[in-house]
């Protein structure tokens, strides 16, 4: 009996140490892509995102890196990059090379993101680097060309004018609505009297639409207006512009009647010189709104204009005509006239034998327009070059 345990135990002994214990797993290193902030310059330029490994390996370690569009665009913005990156045997990180595109144009800051993937020897735990290109222009991109109109035409005075030609906004004449009731439409923006939204550039006025959050609102922009400082009634006006566009947005040129203030809209009377809505922006509209007081909608009559061809009213300064008599308004594009109203179209009172002041603005979404989407581009401008009135002599 004795015999067998000790036989048992010599070949339990033996067994065991002929055993070998496995080798424990290796621990990968775990590798991250860093965000990257920078200002974008006007000439292109190297930026380069960090990718680093917790810790040093005794093997290389290889990965996948692709750009991806957010706001910022490929080869407008920075040059897209997809490409195999290595960190080699005893070091710990490496350098992404990225080549950012600048301009010296006016426009949001833009993002545009890194991935990482397909990672050899090493564990993603941050796969998605941002890379945020800052603005730090102030020139915008405005075109110089386009239709023009003369400083007198045959029987006519010149009777006022603003070309826009001084280093601000001329408060004699301009003066705001501020806030974000909607205005009877349902729009977004919240409308401002400050530089970021309205200002001179170029001896052009500029209206800069933007997406930002403001006191509450989405956007912002500015309505401008000359009410309590210029108003008139019948003659010429000539306005030379460039339009914003995209989904959503709504440039406007228009009049309302000096009686505003006292018998409110629509009685006081509209006269739209131009709107037009950002999804289609080779059309313009000319219209006119009237109403009895306290109705709380208006009648309206008008009739649109489209360029022909590719171009649209983003691309060159166009202007846009009414001229106004008694008892008649006619609506030009270019000096191409498009619609006619006269006393006998307008049923009930006819409103448009008073004074009338301008309203300039860029709204932001509204019933009529729709709102914007993701195609919509941020800011937006309308850039205008002159406004003049003429009257008979």
């Amino acid at each position: 009996m004795k015999l067998l345990s000790v036989t048992f135990f010599l070949l339990f002994f033996f067994i065991s140490c002929g055993e070998t214990t496995p080798d424990p797993p290796v621990k990968l290193p775990k590798i991250a892509i860093s965000n990257y902030s920078f200002d974008e310059g006007n000439e292109n330029k190297t930026v380069e995102f960090k990718v680093e490994m917790d810790k040093t390996f005794d093997k290389t370690v290889s990965f996948d890196v692709s750009t991806m569009e957010i706001t910022a665009q490929e080869n407008v913005d920075f040059v897209p990059v997809n490409k195999k990156f290595e960190i080699i045997q005893g070091k710990s990180f490496i350098n992404i090379p990225v080549e950012i595109i600048g301009d010296d144009i006016k426009e949001e800051d833009e993002q545009f993101s890194l991935k990482l993937s397909n990672c050899v020897n090493c564990e993603i735990i941050v796969s998605e680097g941002i890379g945020t290109i800052l603005n730090d222009d102030t020139k915008n991109d405005s075109p110089l060309d386009g239709y023009t109109t003369p400083l007198s035409y045959p029987g006519y005075d010149l009777l006022w004018q603003d070309e826009f030609d001084k280093s601000s906004i001329d408060d004699k004449y301009w003066g705001y609505d501020i806030g974000a009731s909607g205005w009877g439409n349902e729009e977004k923006q919240y409308y401002t009297d400050r530089p970021d939204n309205s200002y001179i550039e170029n001896g052009n006025l500029v209206i800069e639409a933007r997406k930002e959050n403001y006191q509450g609102a989405e956007y912002t922009s500015a309505r401008m207006n000359t009410k309590d400082k210029f108003s008139f009634m019948f003659g010429r006006v000539d306005i030379r512009a460039v339009l914003p566009e995209g989904q959503g947005i709504w440039p406007a040129l228009w009049m309302l009647g000096d009686k505003f203030s006292q018998t409110g809209w629509p009685s006081c009377g509209e006269i739209d010189i131009m709107e037009m809505l950002g999804h289609e922006p080779n059309k313009v509209y000319g219209t006119a709104h009237w109403g009895e007081q306290g109705q709380g909608f208006s009648f309206h009559k008008g009739d649109s204009y489209t360029i022909q061809g590719t171009d649209d009213f983003s691309d060159k300064f166009h202007v846009f005509t009414i001229k106004w008599e008694y008892n008649k308004i006619q609506w030009f594009v270019d000096d191409n006239l498009f619609y006619t109203l006269s006393n006998a179209d307008v049923n009930g009172s006819y409103p448009f034998n008073d004074n009338f002041f301008f309203i300039f603005n860029v709204a932001v979404g509204g019933k009529w327009p729709g709102y914007p989407d993701e195609t919509t581009v941020f800011p937006q401008r309308m850039i205008v070059d002159y406004i003049r009135v003429f009257q008979k002599k």
